[in-house]
């Protein structure tokens, strides 16, 4: 039979087996490092892939392109890099941003530590800071990487960098071409090229001497992989920097819970630029008449407006249109998801089920509601009431390259565009100067999702979503939501929602306090799927240490005509987790190691 193998590593040299082999045609000057074998290593035990999947995620360094290589060392196992004497690498940078007295005392602080978290509000200046961050690591002969959780940050970014550093920084993410990979490859080779930022792929560049990491938009869960290995980059990028060395800075104007919790916090409580914004809550689940209001008024003072609406989701909830509650598991605390074709409710934390309500449990009204208008509805209701209205989507249906991302954002710096209309995109941490009006909605919707972060999501979002107004100008934010009273306590103080998540969450055994796991079975046969479940369940309850908290099917059960099935788990201890899970995997079984997405 015809070998379809091209390529393979070596990861060690080992006695020939007993089974035939094919013979190695060429061996290539591509290696990969001691820390990145390293973390491959690490990433393949804790996030349960094999090896050869974590190495792949590494791009390998090359000999015969790099001054200072070890071939001894390279003959004899894994290669060491040598790097560079420093003297030969350091870059003054003459021009650089003025700090405020608030940025400076931030950079002092994040100075005095190795690992620290920057929790600065919307427009704080965050940026500022780490562009003299990198410009005092690459005067001390060290390169930076900064990583965004999505390509749609990189243009923007990418023309504040180059304006300081010029052509030492590149932007490396999934959409760039074989060729140019290769051109940043050879500049960075050649030391050229300082300073990589980019979306989480750019962690894994054969960059060295790195003395710099940097994690911005910290919270986002665009950091963790859907697929295998299931790794989360933020959590990757702050082990990497302490094997190397390295500086880790996090950021964000609404941190995770997690972070918060683990990491030495420096604040900014002010925007760069002082404005006022206030908020309204306002009711319905639509582009209803106070929102076409807002939208006219913000039209005739020749301003700027964002509508966000939250993605469709692969399943739905029920919630009340009048008081905006969804029906909740009264286990879990989380919504329950609506499944007609069984004709009943279920809670895919833990199983319980229950029939369809009728009418709210809260309030009394009915009937209850399903269904979420989406993108495309939005902008034609919009359009319907303000026909002169230059009105643009703005998601990953109607953004789908670097090149229209750009082309957006040019049209709304050109005030080419009155109102842009969309979903999750919109929160990335774009800077729109001229924005006076924020309309957030289906915050309910996600205030009731099955997820233990529910309140967490929602409010971040809220806060992101807020903070791309006001910039530059006075802005009012418009929030459809029944829960003014949850909401209103948190919007001038985020701290205080951390601190009271925090205090929920030890009640309620929930990460950062635990550690969670999630185990998905799929197969072509729903009977093999079932005793897989059945048998996977009977092994997990051999451990003491850890508590299962739900199984059954999955919210998606079928995908490509395979049923899924899953299982929650938790645990104080991380090992003991780690231990019944690794008794548990095999071919068939995938498991997601603090898992972020629940469907």
């Amino acid at each position: 039979m015809k070998s379809t193998i091209k390529e393979a590593i070596t990861i060690r040299e080992t006695s020939k087996p007993e089974f035939e082999t094919l013979a190695v045609s060429d061996i290539t000057s591509k290696y990969y490092n001691t820390i990145q074998f390293e973390l491959a290593q690490f990433i393949s035990s804790y996030y349960f892939s094999s090896i050869s999947e974590a190495l792949a995620l590494f791009i390998p360094f090359e000999s015969t392109s790099l001054r200072g290589i070890d071939d001894e060392a390279i003959q004899n196992g894994l290669p060491r890099i040598c790097n560079p004497r420093s003297d030969e690498k350091k870059q003054s940078i003459t021009s650089l941003p003025t700090l405020t007295a608030a940025q400076q005392k931030a950079l002092k602080e994040i100075e005095a530590y190795q690992r620290s978290l920057l929790f600065g509000v919307t427009g704080a200046g965050k940026t500022e800071i780490f562009i003299h961050l990198m410009a005092q690591t690459l005067e001390d002969g060290k390169n930076v990487i900064m990583l965004m959780p999505e390509i749609a940050l990189t243009p923007q970014m990418s023309k504040r960098l180059s304006k300081y550093f010029g052509n030492s920084v590149a932007m490396w993410h999934s959409k760039l071409t074989k060729k140019q990979k290769e051109n940043i490859l050879s500049r960075i080779a050649s030391g050229e090229i300082r300073i990589i930022a980019g979306a989480r792929s750019a962690l894994f560049v054969p960059l060295d001497s790195i003395g710099l990491i940097i994690v911005d938009e910290e919270h986002d869960d665009s950091y963790k992989s859907m697929t295998r290995p299931r790794y989360h980059a933020r959590d990757v990028a702050v082990l990497m920097a302490e094997k190397i060395g390295a500086k880790a800075v996090l950021a964000s104007a609404t941190p995770s819970v997690a972070s918060y919790y683990k990491y030495p916090l420096i604040r900014l409580k002010e925007a760069y630029i002082s404005t006022a914004k206030s908020y309204k809550f306002i009711g319905g689940d639509s582009v209803n008449r106070e929102c076409i209001n807002a939208l006219k008024e913000t039209l005739i003072q020749d301003e700027q407006a964002i509508v966000f609406l939250p993605t469709r989701g692969n399943f739905k909830y029920l919630y009340c249109s009048s008081c905006g509650t969804t029906h909740k598991c009264p286990f879990c605390s989380v919504g329950m998801a609506l499944h007609r074709n069984h004709k009943h409710l279920r809670c895919h934390y833990c199983g319980y089920t229950e029939q369809i309500a009728q009418s709210c449990s809260q309030c009394g009204y009915a009937p209850l509601s399903s269904e979420r208008i989406g993108t495309k509805e939005a902008i034609d209701m919009i359009n319907e009431e303000l026909p002169d209205a230059k009105v643009a989507q703005f998601d990953k249906d109607s953004i789908t390259t670097p090149k229209k991302l750009d082309s957006a954002l040019s049209q709304l710096a050109n005030k080419e565009i009155d109102i842009l209309v969309g979903t999750q995109m919109l929160s990335k941490g774009h800077d729109y100067p001229d924005i006076t009006l924020s309309i957030i909605m289906g915050l309910d919707y996600m205030l009731g999702l099955a997820d233990y972060r529910a309140k967490e999501r929602a409010i971040s979002l809220l806060f992101q979503i807020a903070g791309r107004s006001g910039r530059t100008k006075d802005a009012i934010v418009y929030i459809q939501s029944s829960h003014g009273h949850f909401f209103e306590p948190f919007l001038s103080d985020y701290e205080l929602f951390l601190r009271d998540e925090l205090e929920f969450r030890q009640i309620a055994s929930y990460p950062p306090f635990i550690s969670m796991a999630r185990v998905l079975i799929a197969h072509a046969k729903v009977d093999m799927a079932e005793k897989q479940l059945s048998d996977t369940l009977e092994r997990l309850k051999r451990f003491n240490d850890i508590e299962i908290i739900g199984h059954g099917k999955a919210p998606v059960e079928k995908i490509a005509s395979r049923y899924r099935y899953h299982i929650l788990l938790r645990s104080k201890s991380k090992k003991a987790l780690l231990t019944a899970l690794h008794s548990v995997a095999k071919r068939g079984i995938e498991i997601d190691m603090d898992p972020v997405d629940f469907s």
